[in-house]
This record gives C-alpha cells, structure tokens and sequence, in this order.
C-alpha cells in the first residue's frame, strides 16, 4: 500500500488497541459473518484492510488492497471471507 494509506491505516490500528476492533464507519464497517473491514484514506486514494477478531480479543488481518472502484470486488471479498473460514476452522 502507498505510504499516505499505510500511515493512516496504522492511526486505526492504534485506535483499535486503545479502544478496541469496533470503531464503527467511517473508520470500520461490519462485513457479516465476523468479518470487518478498516477503511484507510491517504492522498493517494482508499484502502480496505479485512480483519476477524478471536474470542481471545486478537485481531487478524486477512487481506488488504487499494480500492480503485466504488464497489468492493468480488474477487477482494472471496479472498478475505475464504481466510476467514480458514482462521475459523483451522
């Protein structure tokens, strides 16, 4: 990811230690089925950062990348939902 993004994705992720994984939109968005995803801005444009939390409160990142359209591909969205069911079940 682009510098601008990153640094802005590591301010949500301070935040997530300090008050936890739900910071709610815009910074954080409920995706169904236990996944979430962060949402970092930076000048070079949006990124979506996938996450799981575990019942021991851990945080588990499953796939990022920079949006280039309005919509979340599909793609992006199999790739994150297929680790999730990878971390849930081992």
């Amino acid at each position: 990811m682009p510098a601008g993004i990153v640094a802005d994705y590591l301010r949500l992720t301070e935040a997530m230690a300090l008050y936890g994984a739900n910071l709610r939109m815009p910074h954080s968005r409920a995706m169904g089925g236990g996944l979430f995803e962060l949402r970092p801005k930076g000048p070079e444009g949006i990124g979506r950062v996938f996450y799981c939390t575990q019942v021991s409160k851990t945080i588990v990142v499953l796939h990022s990348f920079v949006k280039k359209t309005q919509e979340t591909p599909d793609a992006e969205m199999r790739v994150a939902r297929k680790r999730l069911k990878d971390v849930q079940h081992g």
